[in-house]
């Protein structure tokens, strides 16, 4: 039996389709607010709980010999930072620390690229690239800097059978909330995006990001982290892939991040006043943008046998994603 977090969300649906696939019994951790649709249809046992609650998460956990650790409060902009670092922090801890008193006897973290230092100009970092916490930018970047370090920490401390992965920016099918990718996808997919900041990310398909936690289970050393990546690419790069995939006109001008800034402001303190959703920009995205977020996966490809698919089939996957679902 395995365990899971997150299988109601973007990235743990995709796991947790994979260990389906594969023939294992899963058992996932779910909230009684959780939104279900990723789970329709698919065979799974469905346990009520919280990962600040070791009250629920021992009795799930008795009996699984694996437990992959996928959910996150993933958002670029929160109202009330506190609640992303106990989701992040206290939940992953309290969550592992349990799987040690149950007797896991294997376990997968989900960490982020978010979390590991970066190259200079474009090149592009890995796994040791040298990082600090002073490094990390907004609260989703700084809780899940210190989740890592609580996980390596517990690994050192409770001999916990951790190998941590680091996806990069996953996109495909099944975005139903959508992530902050997943929107800008949306965004310019309609058209709605006519002028674009200078910066980069690492594109990987979801389904590949999947691959690889199996991959980390099976083959990955404990202690360990591997970066789950695909394709570097320009955002210029990405919105002209989605132009020719759409039929669409590409955006033509690019912007100064400096110029966004004060609407990027404005945006957030209106959605905090109003209590609306998360802006489209916001003050810490643009000043992760300043930097290309290029990654290397190499150390997956050669130690785990992981293969990624060219960024332009996972950019045509997630387009067609929200053109039949929205």
């Amino acid at each position: 039996m395995i365990f899971m977090t997150g299988a109601t969300g973007f990235v743990g649906s995709a796991v947790l389709r994979k260990l389906i696939g594969r023939g294992l019994e899963v058992r996932a951790l779910v909230r009684p607010s959780s939104d279900r649709q990723n789970l329709e249809g698919l065979d799974v046992e469905l346990v009520e709980g919280d990962l600040l609650d070791p009250d629920s998460l021992k009795p799930a956990l008795r009996g699984c010999t694996g437990l992959f650790h996928v959910a996150a409060d993933y958002r670029l902009w929160a109202p009330k930072p506190e609640a992303m670092f106990k989701a992040n922090v206290d939940g992953t801890r309290t969550l592992m620390l349990a799987a040690g008193e149950c007797g896991v006897a294997r376990i997968v973290y989900t960490s982020s690229v978010a979390v590991l230092g970066q190259a200079p100009g474009d090149g592009a970092a890995d796994e040791d690239t040298p990082v600090q916490f002073s490094d990390m930018i907004g609260p989703y970047k700084q809780s899940k800097f210190l989740a890592e370090a609580e996980v390596r920490g517990l690994i050192e401390t409770e001999s916990l059978p951790v190998v941590i992965v680091n996806p990069s920016t996953p996109i495909g099918p099944r975005d139903i909330k959508p992530t902050p990718t997943g929107r800008m996808i949306v965004e310019a997919a309609s058209g709605r995006m006519p002028a674009y900041v200078d910066t980069g990310l690492n594109v990987v398909h979801v389904d590949d990001v999947a691959d690889g936690h199996l991959l980390a289970f099976d083959k990955g050393k404990v202690g360990e982290r591997y970066i789950l990546g695909g394709e570097n690419l320009s955002l210029k790069e990405i919105l002209y892939t989605i132009a020719e995939i759409t039929g669409g006109k590409p955006p033509r001008l690019k912007i100064p991040h400096d110029l966004i800034m004060p609407f990027a402001l404005v945006a957030e303190t209106w959605a905090r006043l109003t209590g609306g959703a998360e802006p489209f920009a916001t003050t810490d995205g643009l000043k992760m943008a300043k930097k290309k977020m290029f990654f290397s996966h190499q150390k997956a490809v050669q130690a785990l046998g992981y293969a990624p698919r060219p960024a332009v089939a996972a950019l045509g996957d997630a387009v067609q994603w929200f053109r039949d679902h929205r």
